[in-house]
């Protein structure tokens, strides 16, 4: 009976839910969120599970949320997310990582080539403003936005528009000078770009049932990524609304890869 209870813990012992909380070094992870969210919708129940795992999370809202629409510039948004890392590391973290979600996703990818963090986590990424359709239902608001700055006004709100591939072409008020950098096909929203500049290892997922258009781009975009073995690819069984709380046992697995991994 005794060996039996011994056998019975070590089996506990190894398919217990992995915790950081009783890892030596916290692991910290900055969240955000898509085009016109926030942190309480779509990526709220993945940030609970990672804090109930003991990951120390800020999740946040960006220049794109339905609340702020564009109203900093690229330079002011990565600004925010360093902002976040480092109170992370102020808590503790020694590892720390950037996940998100679809325009967040999008953004993510950039950081992976300007941020020092051990890891990128784009989930459904999407809002690739290099694409024909981005040029085609966004290129007369960009050029609008441009000819404001250039008369002056680029720091007045004004009526511009948005695309979302569920919603169509919609109205926002941004402020022009920063929509021009979020928007400008060459810049920091260009996943092609993004993508070839990632210094990172990253995990890259592709929900099974997203929108077809996102699969038949994130896959191809996946593959141009700089060589890491710490690289991945994943596809959660999820539409694209569900893929991060579907996401969170995988970046979990793939956080502690990547933590374990040895300094090169």
């Amino acid at each position: 009976m005794r060996m039996l209870a011994l056998l019975v813990l070590a089996a506990l012992a190894v398919t217990a839910p992995f915790s950081v909380a009783a890892q030596d070094d916290p692991i910290g992870i900055v969240i955000m969120h898509g085009k016109g969210g926030s942190p309480t919708r779509l990526v709220a129940d993945l940030a609970r599970t990672l804090e109930g795992k003991g990951y120390l999370v800020a999740s946040l809202e960006m220049p794109w949320s339905g609340g702020r629409n564009y109203d900093v510039n690229v330079s002011r948004g990565e600004e925010e997310v360093e902002t976040a890392l480092a109170g992370l590391r102020g808590k503790g973290a020694k590892k720390v990582f950037v996940a998100g979600h679809s325009q967040g996703g999008a953004f993510a990818l950039h950081l992976a080539g300007k941020l020092a963090v051990d890891g990128v986590i784009a989930i459904a990424p999407g809002g690739n403003v290099a694409s024909r359709v981005f040029r085609e239902k966004l290129g007369d608001s960009l050029a609008r936005a441009r000819q404001l700055v250039a008369a002056g006004k680029g720091s007045e709100p004004a009526r511009l528009e948005d695309y979302e591939g569920s919603k169509g072409t919609y109205p926002v008020v941004a402020v022009p000078a920063a929509y021009v950098t979020w928007f400008d096909t060459d810049g920091a929203m260009n996943m092609d770009r993004a993508a070839q500049a990632a210094k990172v290892p990253i995990l890259w997922l592709v929900a099974q049932r997203d929108y077809p258009g996102l699969r038949a781009t994130n896959i191809p975009l996946f593959r141009r990524l700089p060589a890491n073995p710490l690289t991945r690819l994943h596809e959660p069984d999820a539409d694209h609304r569900g893929a991060p709380a579907a996401s969170a046992e995988e970046i979990m697995r793939w956080i502690r890869e990547v933590a374990g991994a040895p300094k090169k």
